[in-house]
Order: C-alpha cells, then structure tokens, then sequence
C-alpha cells in the first residue's frame, strides 16, 4: 500500500507538471483554442448552409469529439518530445518511478484537460447555434462512448509517443502523420460509406469510428448504450488491448533508446 501511494503521487507529480506547462504557455494554449474554435464553427456551418439541423449536429458533433479525441492523442503521444524540448528527457527517465506512472500522470492529465478544451468550444458551438434541439439526447450512453474512446486513444497515444524517442528529428511529425490518418478514416466529418472499400477496413481499426458513430447515435437519435452493443465491444476490446501493448512497447523502445544512446539527443 505504501508502494502504491508513492506511485500515485509520483502520478500526479506529473499531472502538476504538465498543468505548469500548460499555464507558462499559456499564449500557445489560447491560441490553439481559437484555431479550433474556427475550425468547428467552419465545419458546422456547412450545414447551416445546407440548412438541415440534422447535419449541422451530425458536424458538430463530429468536430467537438474528434478534438477530445485529438487532444488527448496529442497530449500523450508528445510526452517525449515535450521532455526533450525542455532538456528535462535524460532526468525524467533516469528518475525512480515506474514508467507506468510517467504515463499514467500523463494521461490523467490529457483526459482532464481535453474535456476542458473541448466544453469551452461546445459552448461557443451552443451559442452560436441557439435554435438546434436536444431533448431527446442520451446524455449519459455519449458519455460511456468518451469514456471508453479516451482508453482505446490512451493505447494508440501510447505507441505513438514511441515515434519521438526513437526518431529525434522526425518522430513529432509521424505522431502528426498517424493522427491525421486517424481524421481521414474515422468518419467525423462524413459517413465511412463514401471511402474506398480499402479504406472503409482501415476505418473499423480506429477507435474514433466507434465513439462518432456511438455519440450521434446517442446525441441525435436518443439511442441508449445497450442497442448499441456493436459499437461497444469494439472499444473495449481495443481498451484491454492497446494499453498494455502500448506500455510494453514503450519499455522495449525505451531499453533500445538508453543503449544507444537517444535520449541525450537533442534533435
């Protein structure tokens, strides 16, 4: 027990850390936050031009979880090249804790301050679109479908935080790469339909598939998790899955990056 709380705490050392990250780049955050503003009203306008409230949803809702879920990805698949950009890499993976708590505090935190990225940007969404109807949205069913996507994107963060250590000069733009791979395939802005049939199996290997599908079900049509149970079982198969691979790979990356070296590396 005494084991376990050193370690929580060491979780939430980080989960600190990186909130005093966050609020000395305070200028960049906002700016970030702007950008995806616009972006999501730009997208949600398209339906009000079409002027059909069931797209504009569809598209906000489209926008608001894919920058949870893109957040969160970020958040946690840039741990690396953060710790390496601030000169603190060497000493954060020298330090006496498991590399499971680094990850753990990392992800804490990237789950946290996505849902407040993303509630300032369905506010502004709210705002500006006064007149669209919720009443009979499954509140809750969304809710378990972000949730259970933040696990399935924790696994996938995870792995994609391997790219930085072992790429010092190119890894944050593969990081980049595979997340916008993600958008492509995921259907946020559109039905998987209208892609490729090659695509549309690349589409069904992405976690971001099943929480859209999953929120607008529950969002606009009012559908409660337990019809469906399709979407469900994907996302916890990925959870249980992709979590513990992404730490046992990060491990082995992490033996391959101290013996050769890497982590002193600066870019």
């Amino acid at each position: 027990m005494t084991a376990l709380t050193h370690e929580l705490r060491a979780s939430y050392a980080f989960v600190e850390r990186n909130f005093f990250l966050t609020r000395r780049y305070w200028g960049w955050e906002l700016a970030f936050l702007v950008y995806s503003v616009a972006g999501a009203l730009s997208i949600s306008l398209i339906g009000a031009a079409a002027g059909d409230p069931r797209l504009i949803l569809s598209l906000m809702i489209g926008a608001i979880f894919w920058n949870y879920l893109s957040v969160v990805f970020s958040w946690i698949a840039e741990t690396i090249a953060v710790e390496r950009w601030e000169g603190t890499l060497e000493y954060t993976m020298m330090a006496p804790v498991r590399r499971w708590t680094q990850l753990m505090g990392s992800c804490l935190y990237a789950m946290a301050y996505g849902l407040v990225h993303t509630a300032a940007i369905l506010v502004v969404l709210v705002l500006f679109f006064p007149e669209l109807e919720l009443t009979h949205a499954n509140v809750p069913a969304a809710a378990a479908f972000m949730l259970l996507g933040s696990f399935s994107f924790v696994g996938i963060g995870i792995m994609a935080a391997i790219l930085p250590l072992l790429y010092v000069e190119r890894g944050a733009q593969m990081t980049f790469v595979l997340q916008s791979c993600l958008l492509l395939v995921s259907g946020v802005y559109y039905p998987i339909e209208v892609l490729p049939p090659w695509m549309q199996v690349l589409s069904h290997l992405s976690p971001a598939t099943y929480v859209l599908e999953g929120v607008r079900g529950a969002l606009i049509d009012g559908l409660p998790l337990t019809s469906m149970l399709d979407l469900v079982w994907p996302l916890v198969v990925m959870g249980v899955v992709l979590i513990p691979t992404g730490l046992w790979a990060f491990g082995r990356a992490e033996r391959y990056a101290k013996r050769t070296g890497k982590l002193k590396r600066v870019g």
